[in-house]
């Protein structure tokens, strides 16, 4: 009798050694990942996010996913290009430049980060903002990155929660600014020992028992609806699997796994999701019950249904567009260390980012509110 191996394992072998080219090669990678997101967040981003945003909200999220979209571009130019990932889409092929709301399955610590190889295709790689822990905003330089570009951060308590959620969620009602707004309802990763937390809690509560995925948390899902369903177009169900091991944030740094991704996408229009909470949570635990079957059939198929004809990155496009990042990152590290003024600059703006991220200041626009 033929023993069925599964193709998706978060403990299995690596699907590359970790050499010590790997290693140089990640290393120095991740200085350029370090200091560009570094000169971008003082020189561009600072000024984008506060100057800026004095008169014009609207102008000043714009500037800002200029530059940081590019600068996240180096993420899946690393991904695909360097370290040779293969990623595979399945499901609806979605139109470009929607406003919409993503909700994803969180397989390990680094799933959002493969969100922006799809959202680089889309031409939204610069407006994607994510609901996440609040201890990563702690995070010297990426914290303070993800300040700016307005992520929103949580406690996982949904008392402590809901009022932040709340009004962050109020500033982007405005239909005019490109919005994607990724959250994991599970609100963890992915674990064996969750899982069985997650399949007691179920079993206690008589809701459906699943293996491959946790129980949606349906709070968060139905006030970012709540807040900004007439703003929004669609919702992406978008479940995300691993081949051959699901990946940790260094295994992406020295290319060692994954081997590939495979993201399956949903397009819900959003007059098809229900209005009331009890609808909206009820719709969410369908789709995690479909989540769970998807990734079920993964394991062992290595495949989800319906592969969709997405294109590659555009090669040409993306290497000028990681050149300029290295570019402005070497002229302006050249200038901190050779200039007096612009190390005080530096030293200014990294005084006003440390309080700005922990207490969640954003200056607002001082003619009348204006929002282009």
């Amino acid at each position: 009798m033929a023993v069925v191996t599964p193709v998706s394992s978060k403990f299995g072998s690596k699907y590359q050694a970790l050499a010590p080219f790997r290693v140089v090669r990640g290393l120095m990678c991740l200085l350029v990942l370090v200091s560009s997101a570094f000169v971008t967040l003082v020189f561009f981003g600072f000024i984008t996010s506060v100057f800026v945003r004095f008169f014009s909200i609207g102008y000043s999220r714009r500037t800002t996913s200029f530059f940081f979209g590019a600068w996240l571009t180096l993420w899946p130019f690393l991904f695909e290009k360097i370290n040779k990932t293969k990623v595979v889409f399945y499901g609806d092929i979605v139109p470009s430049r929607e406003r919409i709301l993503l909700i994803a399955n969180h397989r390990t610590e680094v799933d959002w980060m493969y969100l922006w190889d799809l959202a680089l295709r889309k031409g939204c790689i610069g407006y994607i903002k994510y609901v996440l822990k609040s201890s990563l905003m702690k995070l010297p330089i990426f914290g303070w990155a993800f300040h700016i570009l307005e992520f929103i951060p949580v406690e996982r308590k949904w008392e402590a929660d809901e009022s932040t959620m709340r009004q962050m969620l109020s500033t982007f009602e405005d239909p005019q600014d490109p919005l994607w707004l990724a959250i994991f309802p599970e609100g963890t990763d992915f674990t064996e020992q969750k899982c069985l937390r997650s399949q007691k809690y179920a079993a206690e509560q008589g809701l459906p028992i699943l293996k491959n995925v946790l129980l949606p948390k349906t709070k968060g899902f139905c006030t970012c609806l709540q807040e900004l369903r007439g703003s929004l177009i669609a919702v992406y169900d978008v479940t995300i699997g691993y081949k051959n091991r699901c990946p940790s944030f260094l295994d992406n740094v020295f290319g060692v796994d994954p081997s590939e991704v495979h993201i399956h996408i949903c397009r819900i229009p959003i007059d098809r999701i229900p209005t009331s909470e009890d609808g909206m949570s009820t719709w969410l635990m369908d789709r995690f019950r479909f989540k769970d079957k998807l990734l079920y059939n993964f394991q062992f198929q290595g495949k989800f249904p319906d592969q969709a004809k997405e294109r590659d990155l555009p090669a040409m496009k993306t290497i000028l567009t990681c050149m300029l990042v290295i570019l402005w990152t070497g002229l302006c590290m050249y200038h901190v260390f050779s200039t007096i003024w612009f190390k005080l600059y530096v030293s200014l703006v990294c005084a006003y980012l440390v309080p700005a991220t922990y207490f969640n200041i954003r200056p607002q626009p001082i003619l009348g509110l204006i929002k282009t």
